[in-house]
Protein backbone atom coordinates (compact mmCIF):
# COMPACT_ATOMS: atom_id res chain seq x y z
CA UNK A 1 0.00 0.00 0.00
CA UNK A 2 1.31 3.58 -0.79
CA UNK A 3 2.34 5.46 1.68
CA UNK A 4 -0.25 9.00 1.87
CA UNK A 5 0.95 10.46 4.81
CA UNK A 6 2.56 13.07 2.80
CA UNK A 7 -0.85 13.97 0.85
CA UNK A 8 -2.46 14.62 4.73
CA UNK A 9 -1.96 18.11 5.69
CA UNK A 10 -0.41 19.47 8.37
CA UNK A 11 -2.41 20.09 11.46
CA UNK A 12 -1.88 24.23 11.78
CA UNK A 13 -1.41 25.52 15.88
CA UNK A 14 -1.16 29.41 16.66
CA UNK A 15 1.85 30.53 18.31
CA UNK A 16 2.22 31.36 22.20
CA UNK A 17 1.24 34.99 21.28
CA UNK A 18 -1.98 33.88 19.56
CA UNK A 19 -0.26 34.09 16.00
CA UNK A 20 -0.34 32.35 12.58
CA UNK A 21 2.99 31.52 11.59
CA UNK A 22 3.65 29.69 7.91
CA UNK A 23 6.15 26.71 8.52
CA UNK A 24 5.05 23.91 6.07
CA UNK A 25 3.22 26.63 3.74
CA UNK A 26 5.94 27.41 1.84
CA UNK A 27 5.68 26.31 -1.02
CA UNK A 28 1.43 27.43 -0.90
CA UNK A 29 2.79 31.07 -0.93
CA UNK A 30 4.83 30.68 -3.62
CA UNK A 31 2.36 29.33 -5.68
CA UNK A 32 -1.13 30.05 -4.73
CA UNK A 33 -0.05 33.94 -4.02
CA UNK A 34 3.42 35.05 -5.45
CA UNK A 35 2.87 32.29 -8.33
CA UNK A 36 -0.26 33.36 -9.46
CA UNK A 37 -1.94 36.54 -11.03
CA UNK A 38 -3.20 38.22 -8.18
CA UNK A 39 0.58 38.06 -6.64
CA UNK A 40 1.38 39.90 -10.08
CA UNK A 41 -0.69 42.54 -9.43
CA UNK A 42 0.16 43.23 -5.55
CA UNK A 43 4.07 43.36 -6.74
CA UNK A 44 3.55 45.73 -9.74
CA UNK A 45 1.04 47.82 -7.57
CA UNK A 46 3.33 47.62 -4.55
CA UNK A 47 6.26 48.70 -7.37
CA UNK A 48 4.31 51.87 -8.75
CA UNK A 49 3.35 52.69 -5.26
CA UNK A 50 6.73 52.57 -2.83
CA UNK A 51 8.48 54.96 -4.64
CA UNK A 52 5.73 57.51 -4.57
CA UNK A 53 4.51 56.51 -0.80
CA UNK A 54 8.51 56.72 0.63
CA UNK A 55 11.18 58.84 1.00
CA UNK A 56 13.88 56.44 -0.21
CA UNK A 57 17.88 57.07 -0.29
CA UNK A 58 19.46 53.50 0.24
CA UNK A 59 18.73 54.03 4.12
CA UNK A 60 18.94 50.36 6.42
CA UNK A 61 15.15 48.10 6.18
CA UNK A 62 13.94 45.97 8.45
CA UNK A 63 11.32 43.83 6.90
CA UNK A 64 9.27 42.77 9.78
CA UNK A 65 7.40 39.07 8.71
CA UNK A 66 9.43 39.07 5.67
CA UNK A 67 8.28 35.50 4.58
CA UNK A 68 9.64 34.30 0.85
CA UNK A 69 11.86 37.99 0.99
CA UNK A 70 10.25 39.84 -2.21
CA UNK A 71 9.92 43.28 -0.85
CA UNK A 72 13.72 42.66 0.74
CA UNK A 73 15.04 41.86 -2.54
CA UNK A 74 13.19 44.87 -3.99
CA UNK A 75 14.60 47.46 -1.37
CA UNK A 76 17.91 45.15 -1.65
CA UNK A 77 18.34 45.88 -5.37
CA UNK A 78 17.39 49.65 -5.10
CA UNK A 79 21.07 49.72 -2.33
CA UNK A 80 19.28 49.26 0.50
CA UNK A 81 20.64 46.99 3.29
CA UNK A 82 17.94 45.01 4.67
CA UNK A 83 17.46 42.64 8.01
CA UNK A 84 15.04 40.30 7.30
CA UNK A 85 12.73 38.80 10.37
CA UNK A 86 10.63 35.65 10.24
CA UNK A 87 9.72 33.48 12.57
CA UNK A 88 8.74 30.72 9.69
CA UNK A 89 12.33 28.81 9.09
CA UNK A 90 10.91 27.53 6.49
CA UNK A 91 10.04 30.78 5.05
CA UNK A 92 13.33 32.63 5.97
CA UNK A 93 15.49 29.59 4.31
CA UNK A 94 13.69 30.69 1.05
CA UNK A 95 14.03 34.26 1.57
CA UNK A 96 18.13 33.40 1.95
CA UNK A 97 18.09 31.96 -1.34
CA UNK A 98 16.01 34.70 -2.35
CA UNK A 99 18.01 37.14 -1.59
CA UNK A 100 21.64 35.87 -2.33
CA UNK A 101 24.33 38.30 -3.39
CA UNK A 102 22.64 41.18 -1.40
CA UNK A 103 23.80 42.69 1.42
CA UNK A 104 21.08 41.08 3.98
CA UNK A 105 20.63 40.09 7.42
CA UNK A 106 18.82 37.34 8.45
CA UNK A 107 16.70 37.21 12.20
CA UNK A 108 14.48 34.07 12.81
CA UNK A 109 12.47 35.74 15.47
CA UNK A 110 8.84 37.24 15.56
CA UNK A 111 7.59 40.62 15.97
CA UNK A 112 7.50 40.60 19.54
CA UNK A 113 11.01 39.66 19.87
CA UNK A 114 12.30 42.66 18.01
CA UNK A 115 13.22 44.92 20.42
CA UNK A 116 15.81 42.90 21.75
CA UNK A 117 16.74 41.18 18.31
CA UNK A 118 17.00 44.26 16.58
CA UNK A 119 16.12 47.22 18.73
CA UNK A 120 17.32 50.12 16.26
CA UNK A 121 15.97 52.37 15.85
CA UNK A 122 15.68 52.03 12.59
CA UNK A 123 14.93 54.94 9.38
CA UNK A 124 12.75 52.12 7.67
CA UNK A 125 10.78 49.79 8.15
CA UNK A 126 8.20 47.54 6.11
CA UNK A 127 5.95 45.07 7.64
CA UNK A 128 3.17 44.24 4.76
CA UNK A 129 0.28 41.44 5.16
CA UNK A 130 1.71 40.82 8.96
CA UNK A 131 -0.74 42.38 11.35
CA UNK A 132 -3.61 40.35 10.00
CA UNK A 133 -2.26 37.36 11.12
CA UNK A 134 -1.31 38.32 14.62
CA UNK A 135 -3.71 37.78 17.89
CA UNK A 136 -2.91 41.01 19.21
CA UNK A 137 -2.00 43.48 16.38
CA UNK A 138 -2.90 46.40 18.10
CA UNK A 139 0.15 45.93 20.65
CA UNK A 140 2.31 45.44 17.36
CA UNK A 141 1.68 48.74 15.76
CA UNK A 142 3.16 50.12 19.18
CA UNK A 143 5.93 47.15 19.35
CA UNK A 144 7.04 48.54 15.64
CA UNK A 145 6.65 52.11 17.12
CA UNK A 146 9.25 51.68 19.77
CA UNK A 147 11.78 50.36 17.11
CA UNK A 148 11.40 53.08 14.52
CA UNK A 149 13.49 56.02 14.70
CA UNK A 150 12.26 60.03 15.07
CA UNK A 151 11.36 61.02 11.85
CA UNK A 152 11.83 57.20 10.57
CA UNK A 153 8.94 55.75 8.19
CA UNK A 154 6.68 52.64 8.50
CA UNK A 155 5.62 51.16 5.54
CA UNK A 156 2.61 49.35 6.69
CA UNK A 157 0.15 47.05 4.13
CA UNK A 158 -2.63 45.13 6.29
CA UNK A 159 -5.61 42.68 4.99
CA UNK A 160 -8.73 45.03 4.41
CA UNK A 161 -11.90 43.85 6.65
CA UNK A 162 -14.26 45.82 4.76
CA UNK A 163 -12.72 44.32 1.48
CA UNK A 164 -13.13 41.16 2.64
CA UNK A 165 -16.76 41.46 3.64
CA UNK A 166 -17.63 42.73 0.24
CA UNK A 167 -16.07 39.97 -1.44
CA UNK A 168 -18.00 37.46 0.73
CA UNK A 169 -21.50 39.36 -0.27
CA UNK A 170 -20.13 38.96 -3.86
CA UNK A 171 -19.79 35.16 -4.14
CA UNK A 172 -23.46 34.88 -2.72
CA UNK A 173 -22.02 34.39 1.35
CA UNK A 174 -24.64 36.45 2.63
CA UNK A 175 -25.49 35.17 6.34
CA UNK A 176 -21.11 34.81 6.67
CA UNK A 177 -21.18 38.86 5.87
CA UNK A 178 -24.68 39.63 7.68
CA UNK A 179 -23.31 37.80 10.68
CA UNK A 180 -19.43 38.90 10.68
CA UNK A 181 -17.92 35.87 11.16
CA UNK A 182 -15.06 36.84 8.27
CA UNK A 183 -11.66 36.27 10.28
CA UNK A 184 -10.20 32.79 9.68
CA UNK A 185 -9.59 30.69 12.55
CA UNK A 186 -5.43 30.02 12.01
CA UNK A 187 -6.03 26.61 12.71
CA UNK A 188 -6.56 25.33 9.00
CA UNK A 189 -4.77 25.08 5.71
CA UNK A 190 -6.68 28.01 4.08
CA UNK A 191 -5.35 31.01 4.17
CA UNK A 192 -7.82 33.49 5.55
CA UNK A 193 -6.26 36.00 8.33
CA UNK A 194 -7.42 35.55 11.94
CA UNK A 195 -7.21 39.07 12.38
CA UNK A 196 -8.75 41.52 9.03
CA UNK A 197 -8.50 44.78 9.67
CA UNK A 198 -10.18 48.25 9.05
CA UNK A 199 -8.83 51.64 8.21
CA UNK A 200 -10.23 53.27 11.51
CA UNK A 201 -8.51 50.72 13.43
CA UNK A 202 -4.87 51.35 11.65
CA UNK A 203 -6.22 55.55 12.46
CA UNK A 204 -7.03 55.13 15.58
CA UNK A 205 -3.72 53.07 16.96
CA UNK A 206 -1.67 55.49 14.79
CA UNK A 207 -2.75 58.46 17.01
CA UNK A 208 -2.09 56.25 19.92
CA UNK A 209 1.24 55.42 18.92
CA UNK A 210 2.06 59.43 17.83
CA UNK A 211 2.88 58.19 14.32
CA UNK A 212 1.06 59.99 11.08
CA UNK A 213 -0.28 58.66 8.25
CA UNK A 214 1.56 60.40 5.54
CA UNK A 215 -0.52 58.52 2.40
CA UNK A 216 -2.56 55.60 2.19
CA UNK A 217 -3.38 53.66 -0.92
CA UNK A 218 -5.29 50.59 -1.55
CA UNK A 219 -3.95 47.58 -3.21
CA UNK A 220 -5.66 45.40 -5.46
CA UNK A 221 -8.59 47.86 -5.57
CA UNK A 222 -10.96 46.19 -8.54
CA UNK A 223 -9.21 41.97 -9.35
CA UNK A 224 -10.66 40.23 -5.84
CA UNK A 225 -14.22 41.31 -7.38
CA UNK A 226 -13.87 40.41 -11.19
CA UNK A 227 -15.67 36.63 -12.29
CA UNK A 228 -13.02 36.29 -14.34
CA UNK A 229 -9.55 35.75 -12.19
CA UNK A 230 -7.70 34.24 -15.54
CA UNK A 231 -7.07 37.24 -17.64
CA UNK A 232 -4.98 37.04 -20.93
CA UNK A 233 -1.58 38.99 -21.35
CA UNK A 234 -3.54 41.45 -22.58
CA UNK A 235 -6.18 42.04 -20.43
CA UNK A 236 -3.53 41.87 -17.55
CA UNK A 237 -1.92 44.83 -19.04
CA UNK A 238 -4.92 46.89 -19.13
CA UNK A 239 -5.79 45.51 -15.61
CA UNK A 240 -2.50 46.92 -13.81
CA UNK A 241 -2.81 50.03 -15.36
CA UNK A 242 -6.35 50.38 -13.95
CA UNK A 243 -5.25 49.11 -10.36
CA UNK A 244 -2.64 51.80 -10.48
CA UNK A 245 -4.51 54.73 -12.38
CA UNK A 246 -7.21 54.09 -9.22
CA UNK A 247 -5.25 52.55 -6.10
CA UNK A 248 -5.41 56.21 -4.33
CA UNK A 249 -8.34 57.60 -5.23
CA UNK A 250 -12.12 57.96 -3.37
CA UNK A 251 -13.30 55.65 -2.97
CA UNK A 252 -11.41 52.83 -4.69
CA UNK A 253 -8.31 52.56 -2.38
CA UNK A 254 -11.43 51.83 0.66
CA UNK A 255 -12.12 48.59 -1.01
CA UNK A 256 -8.41 47.08 -1.91
CA UNK A 257 -7.78 43.73 -1.01
CA UNK A 258 -4.83 45.57 1.27
CA UNK A 259 -4.62 48.50 2.90
CA UNK A 260 -0.92 50.02 1.75
CA UNK A 261 -0.19 52.78 4.56
CA UNK A 262 3.48 55.88 4.80
CA UNK A 263 3.28 56.15 8.78
CA UNK A 264 6.07 58.43 10.40
CA UNK A 265 7.53 58.83 13.63
CA UNK A 266 7.44 62.29 14.76
CA UNK A 267 10.69 63.88 15.91
CA UNK A 268 11.39 65.09 19.46
CA UNK A 269 10.33 69.59 19.73
CA UNK A 270 14.22 70.99 20.09
CA UNK A 271 13.69 74.44 21.89
CA UNK A 272 14.49 77.33 20.27
CA UNK A 273 17.23 79.55 21.87
CA UNK A 274 14.69 81.79 23.48
CA UNK A 275 12.96 78.77 25.33
CA UNK A 276 16.62 77.18 26.17
CA UNK A 277 17.51 80.40 27.79
CA UNK A 278 15.00 80.85 30.43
Amino acid sequence: MADRSSNVPRPVSLSVHGDRHFDGLGDKFATSLYGSTRGEIRLAVLEYLLPQMLSLHEQPVLDVGAGLGHMSAWFAERGHPVTLAEPSAEMLDAARQHLAGHDATFLPVPLQRLGQAAPGPWPLIVCHAVLEWLGDPRAAMSTLTSLLAPGGQLSLMVFNRDALRFSNVVKGNLDKALTDRLAGTGRRQRLTPISPLMHEEIVAWATECGLEIRAVAGVRVFYDYLRDRQPDDESLAKLIELERRYCTSEPYWRLGRYLLYTLTKSTPHAPDRAESSR
